[in-house]
């Protein structure tokens, strides 16, 4: 019988899986855009996931919840992921914080999540300063009175019924992942208390009670509930799963997304806190008022007229569900029920109700006044489309914003108003008289606006709200909606030019000043039309630069002109750090910023400024004078360029030179990170390299993990595994002791003596995915450990293969180079230089 039962129970959820009957399910009559906004009038829940890096969120789930069943779910993000690793391009640090940043935006659309982040700007506080295996270093490092405070700040605002973070906090997980969860499960007492930050509430805040937290578990039997979450839905045809991994796809810089069947799936949740009386049910919503319905039944018995009210509200809103997918029907019960929401809304601020009960049913008011607003404009068929003439402004500059709107709908829309939103200060002007117009189905109506930008506006900030929005309203009836919409692409306050210095940073080699050190100076116009810059370079004191100065004349917005300068540093430079800074003067008011443009297709395009300077660096650096080197690039490093930079004998290798060139003009040929991932090529030609290596080359490959097209048994001659899980296979203390076990090895004594000085000042770890296996034929070099654990020994191996050496290193190389640290030119110099003359 039991058997029997279990086969039942398969075959409905196989049943459930396959697309439904109905019309909802025939695609023709599928508006997934009017479903995302009527479906979440069916509950009245809050739901917060939060999490530490862009990516964290938990996809399927929070998919299941949003448009599975309507709630409103958000995202709650510590950093902006400016310490991982960039699978796109070669941006890192703040540039990469906010490719990452743009990437949870997009893909929380797709699964109807909103995204939010603790970390308020550029170089935050709340950084992603890589991996940490411990809260305690990350708490010591973000603040955690800071971030705590911003963490009670965001409940209190936002107002979850649950929160769920992502992570168990045990020692297998990221120490950042960690960090949240300890915040998290403190939060949902002290949310509610109103001695803890209690400024927050002199600044108009409420405390606020989150009624159960959830953490997530691996299987049933520890869990408080389990759902099934790998149905089969017919609006968006294909499973939550499946749509959380749409979402993923965006990702795309972490290098997420995978393409699933459908199948079943569960999400197991533990219960760990509670403020709600769940009456021995397991459900996750038990104890939480689900719908208006049943937050009639929670009210006392002396608001009677109040829990009709509450009834009629949840038909109305069940009416405007029930009249999917027939547009007018949803924007006729969409008005009706919005009016409701604003007449109930009036009755409850008056009535005699516990404040907790008043602001928890006023804030699900406020959720459903903006939620049917969304609905009615949807269903409207008003459309909108607002364009700036210039989406790069400057101080001072005047543009124009025109808004079109068009009613595709079946219904007479009045007093259909555009308005512009501005920064304080800014100014706007409109030369038509009324603001306001009726809009008959197919009938459309225009608006141009000048708006005049002030000389002390503030610059762009990828993490500012919008430049420029517009606020659309209109009346059907007596019921009035209002909504806000964003302007075609991104609107920013650039400075009149931008500098982009080449190279980037600079090394001085006290072993051998070069009398002069070229520099290129790219500026780019901002300014509508002609302009003239003249650009300077300060240098440190005893520094020489020629040309002193050099004017510029632009013809057109957004050229480009490039000066060159040559700089001559002292040849009795002392080792230390240096900087060389750039600035432009235009109309007499001084520049000096580098705009570095961020455009990708899954995100847009945004910009981030910093200042326009040269970081430099004077220390010893030995190279052998013939040494020839081929670097095969993965677009996900600069190092080729940083030690081409510093002296050394660069060639970028092309796909032509992998499969037919002549490696053996090379000494020593070098792969960047992850190159096995990014270059099908070189696992085109993986075997020629290692011919190469047998013939008496010297193959240096830097840091993989083991899902970039690495073969444990084939890549390297002799069989290498790598770390996994990445968490027991790094070092990420930058201080962590060194210990060198062959001193003796040209490795560490050709061209340079390396000593302790060359391991200090390393920024954000070691190294990452330590071979955790590898053939007795490869030699060690160095071990290394973070606190309290055992040490790796494989961050140096290397081989004999035939009459040459294969070396594979996990060492963050590239970051040491492109972080200006001594030590990582020296011992990158010294490891392509094995076996050189």
């Amino acid at each position: 019988m039991k058997k029997a039962l279990l086969s039942l129970l398969s075959l409905l959820l196989v049943l459930a899986l396959l697309p439904l009957g109905g019309s909802a399910a025939n695609p023709d009559e599928t508006n997934v855009e009017l479903w995302n906004a009527v479906k979440p009038l069916e509950t009245t829940v809050t739901f917060l996931n939060s999490g530490a890096h862009p990516d964290d969120e938990r996809s399927d789930f929070l998919a299941y919840l949003s448009r599975g069943l309507g709630v409103k779910t958000s995202s709650l993000i510590a950093n902006r992921g400016e310490g991982g690793q960039n699978e796109i391009g070669d941006e890192l640090d703040n540039a990469l914080g906010i490719i990452r940043s743009r990437e949870m935006i997009e893909a929380a659309k797709i699964t109807g999540v909103k995204a939010y982040h603790l970390s308020e700007t550029t170089s935050d506080p709340i950084y992603d300063f890589g991996f940490s295996k411990t809260p305690e270093e990350t708490l010591q490092k973000w603040g955690e009175e800071l971030t705590y405070e911003r963490l009670i700040r965001f409940i209190r605002t936002y107002q979850p019924d649950i929160l769920m973070p992502s992570f168990q906090n045990d020692d297998t997980q990221h120490g950042h992942h960690r960090t949240m969860t300890i915040l998290s499960e403190r939060a949902f007492k002290d949310a509610g208390d109103p001695t803890v930050f209690p400024q927050q509430l002199k600044q108009g805040l409420s405390v606020w009670q989150v009624k159960k937290l959830y953490l997530p578990v691996s299987s049933a039997d520890q869990a408080t509930t389990s759902i099934e979450i790998g149905k089969y839905d017919p609006i968006y045809q294909m499973t939550y799963p499946q749509l959380g991994e749409q979402s993923r796809y965006l990702h795309k810089s972490q290098g997420m997304g995978s393409d699933i069947p459908a199948a079943p799936r569960q999400i197991h949740l533990d219960l760990k806190q509670s403020a709600v009386d769940t009456k021995s049910e397991s459900e996750i919503f038990a104890g939480v008022p689900y719908n208006f319905t049943e937050w009639a039944e929670k009210l006392p018995r002396s608001a009677s007229k109040l829990k009709g009210e509450f009834n009629y509200l949840q038909r109305n809103l069940d009416a405007v569900i029930e009249s999917y997918p027939h547009a007018k029907r949803v924007f006729s019960t969409s008005q009706k029920a919005l009016s409701n929401v604003r007449s109930i809304t009036a009755q409850v601020k008056k009535a005699n109700l516990s404040p907790a009960i008043k602001n928890d049913l006023l804030h699900k008011l406020s959720l459903k006044e903006e939620q049917l607003q969304n609905i009615s404009y949807v269903s409207s068929g008003l459309e909108i489309q607002a364009k700036a003439a210039s989406k790069i402004l400057t101080k001072g500059q005047n543009t124009y914003v025109t808004i079109t709107m068009k009613n595709n709908g079946k219904q007479t829309l009045k007093k259909v108003a555009a308005a512009l939103n501005v920064p304080k200060g800014w100014k706007t002007k409109t030369k038509t008289k009324s603001k306001d117009v009726n809009l008959a189905p197919n009938k459309s109506a225009t608006m141009t606006y000048l708006v005049e930008v002030p000389e002390d506006a503030a610059y762009y900030h990828a993490y500012d709200e919008s430049t420029i929005t517009t606020s659309i309203s209109y009346k059907y009836g007596s019921t009035k909606t209002s909504i806000k919409e964003e302007l075609d692409g991104t609107i920013a306050v650039l400075p009149d030019v931008g500098l982009t210095l080449s190279p980037e940073d600079i090394v001085v080699n006290t072993a051998d000043v070069k009398e002069e050190i070229p520099v290129t100076v790219t500026l780019k116009n901002y300014t509508e039309g002609k302009a003239s810059a003249k650009v300077a370079l300060k240098v440190p004191e005893n520094w020489g630069v020629h040309p002193q100065n050099a004017t510029i004349s632009f013809n057109e917005k957004s050229e480009e002109k490039q000066v060159k300068f040559t700089l001559r540093p002292p040849k009795t430079i002392q080792k230390g750090e240096y900087q060389v800074k750039a600035a432009a003067t235009v109309n007499g008011k001084s520049f000096d910023s580098t705009i570095q443009e961020i455009s990708y297709d899954h995100i847009g395009t945004f910009y981030y400024r910093y200042p326009a300077a040269i970081n430099t660096v004077a220390f010893e650096l030995l190279k052998p004078a013939s040494l020839k080197v081929g670097y095969i690039e993965s677009g996900f490093d600069k190092v080729a360029d940083y030690l081409s930079n510093a002296g050394l004998n660069i060639t970028k290798l092309t796909a032509a030179d992998l499969a037919e060139g002549d490696l053996s003009q090379y000494d020593t040929i070098v792969t960047g990170i992850r190159a096995y991932l990014s270059r099908e090529d070189l696992k085109a030609n993986n075997a020629r390299l290692l011919e190469y290596v047998e013939n008496g080359g010297h193959l240096v490959v830097q840091y993989h993990k083991p899902v970039d097209g690495w073969d444990a048994l084939k890549t390297a001659p002799y069989p290498l595994t790598l770390g996994n899980p990445s968490i027991r296979w790094r070092v990420t203390d930058e201080r962590a002791t060194v210990n060198v076990s062959k001193p003796e090895s040209a490795l560490f004594t050709y061209p340079n003596k390396i000593t302790s000085d060359d391991w200090s000042n390393w920024v954000q770890e070691r190294g990452l995915y330590f071979p955790m296996e590898w053939d007795e034929r490869y030699e060690t070099f160095i071990s290394m450990a973070d606190p309290n654990e055992e040490p790796f020994d494989g961050g140096i191996l290397m081989a004999k293969y035939g009459n040459g050496t294969y070396l594979y290193t996990n060492l963050v190389l590239y970051r040491q180079i492109q972080g200006q640290v001594p030590g990582g030119y020296r011992i990158m110099t010294n490891l392509i230089s094995y076996g050189a003359k």
